[in-house]
């Protein structure tokens, strides 16, 4: 795949799309809606930032900017954001401030970094000490979760506490080796219940069903940009612990790798039909191989791997149409409960039936970003 094609891809996407409505948030086009703040669309804005950071071309640092000030108020306050919501997806977007922040010297990025921190610091916690997934899912932690809120945790950690609370941030990821990983295989469980109650759970284990590619991607990703905004000075040991999960989580997934370099939606059953291979979560793991590599967490050897994703899921779902680039293969979302939703239990046939979809932001953020990591090698 000829990289230019990935930035006139960007591109089209761009112009189709306006502050309000951008064309990549497929859940609330579906539901006729205007975007908010919310995990989605701050995906696709990290990944501008970065494609600005690979490029330097200023149009995707401007559109970004745009983006989020449309949102962020003189006094930090957040059109669509509330804290007491303690939805920690909602804390996903808030990454974008501290580089927006930076850059442009705006005070009221600054203050919306406090607002959002003040949501990590009193999220409702497990027993063991990890931030419940959200307010509707009492005593749930779910893998996509730990992507959604420790990078932004330990950046601001790092930056603007002086790493007060490092020891919390690893134990919560030590806490999900504990009761999500699966012995036998080395992959992790969408999600466990805490109170062991909830209908989709195991009720000795308190773990979900099944394995889920993009969780496991968003997991990945979770381990590897928390590592990257980590100063280990006087916390080595936990560092290097995190490390050896990173690597372990990674090794485990490639003993799932398709022979076209992508993953299954359900990746320890991809001999079962109508299994399908998956665009979000193959360009996740395509990203986080090839920065892992580049970061010097993962060895050189292992860079093979990043690039046959990447390319695999180029070859198979980067089509045109009528002239336009679109990526599809991208299941639009998948959850588990609350327990007025029995239909999301968990089970193979419930991840079989999400839709999906084309240019949606949960495959094309991580798409772009694992683009960026192509790019600096041709650099």
């Amino acid at each position: 795949m000829r990289l230019p094609v990935i930035e006139q891809y960007i591109d089209e996407l761009i112009e189709k799309s306006t502050l309000d409505v951008p064309v990549w948030n497929i859940e609330k086009a579906k539901q006729g809606l205007k975007a908010g703040w919310n995990y989605i669309d701050g995906c696709m804005i990290l990944a501008l930032l970065e494609t600005y950071n690979t490029t330097g071309e200023q149009k995707y640092l401007d559109f970004a900017d745009a983006f989020i000030d449309h949102r962020v108020k003189e006094d930090g306050s957040i059109d669509g954001y509330s804290v007491e919501e303690y939805n920690i997806d909602n804390v996903n977007a808030g990454k974008t401030l501290f580089q927006l922040y930076d850059i442009t010297g705006k005070e009221k990025y600054r203050k919306a970094i406090d607002l959002i921190y003040s949501q990590v610091i009193t999220q409702p916690r497990t027993e063991d000490g990890n931030f419940w997934h959200k307010k509707i899912y009492p005593g749930q932690v779910w893998l996509d979760g730990l992507y959604m809120g420790q990078p932004f945790y330990m950046e601001y950690e790092t930056k603007f506490n002086d790493k007060k609370n490092y020891a919390d941030i690893f134990n919560q990821f030590a806490n999900v080796v504990k009761f999500l990983r699966d012995e036998e295989t080395g992959l992790y469980y969408h999600g466990y219940d805490s109170t062991k109650e909830i209908f989709w759970c195991d009720k000795e284990t308190g773990r979900s069903k099944n394995f889920w590619l993009r969780a496991l991607g968003w997991y990945s990703m979770g381990l590897l940009d928390t590592l990257s905004k980590t100063e280990p000075t006087g916390y080595e040991k936990e560092y290097e612990q995190l490390k050896a999960t990173f690597l372990d989580l990674i090794d485990s997934l490639l003993k799932f790798q398709h022979e076209s370099g992508m993953w299954y939606q359900c990746p320890a059953l991809g001999h079962r039909e109508p299994n399908y291979l998956e665009t979000s979560g193959s360009s996740i793991l395509a990203f986080c191989i090839l920065r892992g590599v580049r970061l010097g967490f993962l060895p050189e050897s292992y860079r093979e791997y990043g690039i046959k994703a990447f390319n695999g899921v180029c070859e198979k779902y980067l089509k045109t149409e009528n002239g336009e680039l679109h990526l599809g293969g991208i299941c639009l979302v998948a959850g588990l409960g609350p327990a007025n939703n029995l239909r999301r239990d968990g089970s193979f046939e419930y991840y079989m039936s999400e839709p999906i979809v084309n240019d949606d932001a949960k495959g094309v953020g991580p798409f772009l970003l694992a683009y960026t990591e192509m790019r600096r090698m041709d650099q």
